[in-house]
């Protein structure tokens, strides 16, 4: 079989090479092409026709003030699809360019399946229609999106969630402290985020924030597509050490976490670590996302369990003063922290078993030779 993948951001390329090793399972001899990050290129042992870094913007006006690189990208992938011709194309959750390739994908006569639903329970809930259209099978990883689509008379498959697989396969470094060289103090784990927008927004907060507990240790999980020169340059004279790929050895001897919104804040609940979320973006994008988005959440924490579990600052309140109020009370007060510890427990009830990657490998066979037996 001959797969093309396509992912766009750092969470669908953790997703996407997970994917492809649960897809060499099933066939010795599968080939790839792919769209997508180091990880994704590690796993099938290909280079990426686009990587992960050149694709990754995020928010309304962001996305206006780089269509022609977007326009470029889609041009690229349309025309390499044309000229390889896939058994499956397999879209990994970044819809705004995965729905258009889904599109063109589809008439040409290219199988589609989507990996990860796009939030369209958040907004823009017309978008299912088209998705009844150009994706032949969706396999979502959150609950509540099987009874959402149903509700649109679109049946879907249920998978479990894929970081439950990244974290079962995960070798925990014991020397994780002295590898890094880090301090004999407590410490706190900052996940700024993967894009530049949120990093370049974010990162000057955290740091005012570093400076008013001299007792802990604070450490930045880096993106695998910057350097600490990158970080650096937010810190203000502040040096705190940036470690990358280790984020899950980070969380484990983490007391507590500030997380930029999105996939991080639900492998730091994962992990059994006490976090505030935090998220700013451009002030129109906001703006625009306020009139449209119809969800009461941003974190996939509080969406999965419908409530309040971990406090969300978003734009004007990700300031250093409200940050640390929470960051203190998750240090300090036992009975705020364990409330949030019991409610991971039950978040982690509802997420069930790991198995995700396999499950969307053999559903993708089954779909593809529906005359061999499971």
């Amino acid at each position: 079989m001959n797969y093309y993948l396509i992912a766009g951001e750092s969470s669908g390329d953790l997703h996407g090479a997970n994917l492809i090793k649960a897809l060499k399972v099933l066939g010795k001899t599968a080939k790839f092409r792919i769209v997508g990050g180091d990880k994704m290129q590690h796993a099938s042992n290909e280079k990426a026709i686009l990587h992960t870094s050149q694709m990754s913007f995020m928010g309304f006006v962001e996305v206006l003030f780089n269509w022609r690189s977007i326009f470029k990208n889609l041009k690229k992938v349309k025309e390499d699809l044309i000229a390889h011709r896939p058994d499956a194309l397999i879209l990994i959750d970044f819809p705004g360019f995965n729905l258009k390739i889904a599109s063109f994908a589809k008439a040409h006569g290219i199988k589609v399946f989507y990996y990860i639903s796009p939030k369209v329970w958040a907004w823009n809930t017309g978008r299912v229609n088209r998705i009844k259209r150009v994706v032949d099978h969706m396999f979502c990883i959150l609950p509540f999106e099987v009874d959402f689509y149903a509700e649109w008379g679109m049946h879907v498959d249920f998978v479990g969630n894929p970081l439950l697989d990244a974290i079962a396969k995960h070798t925990f470094n014991s020397g994780f402290k002295e590898a890094n060289e880090l301090q004999d103090k407590p410490i706190i784990a900052l996940l700024p985020g993967s894009r530049k927008m949120e990093i370049s927004k974010l990162m000057s907060e955290m740091m005012r924030v570093a400076r008013l507990f001299p007792g802990h240790q604070f450490v930045i999980a880096g993106a695998p597509n910057f350097d600490t020169a990158y970080y650096r340059q937010f810190m203000g004279g502040f040096e705190v050490p940036v470690v990358f790929n280790q984020t899950y050895d980070l969380l484990k001897v983490a007391e507590a976490a500030v997380v930029a919104s999105g996939t991080a804040t639900l492998e730091t609940a994962l992990l059994n670590v006490p976090q505030v979320v935090v998220y700013k973006a451009n002030a129109v994008s906001i703006a625009i996302a306020r009139k449209v988005i119809k969800v009461n959440f941003i974190s996939l924490v509080n969406l999965i369990m419908d409530e309040e579990v971990v406090k969300e600052l978003i734009q004007k309140d990700a300031n250093h003063d409200e940050i640390a109020d929470e960051l203190d009370l998750l240090l300090n007060k036992k009975s705020y922290r364990q409330q949030m510890l019991d409610n991971y427990v039950k978040l982690q009830e509802i997420m069930g078993q790991p198995g995700a990657s396999s499950r969307v490998a053999e559903l993708i066979n089954k779909y593809l030779n529906p005359e061999v037996k499971s």
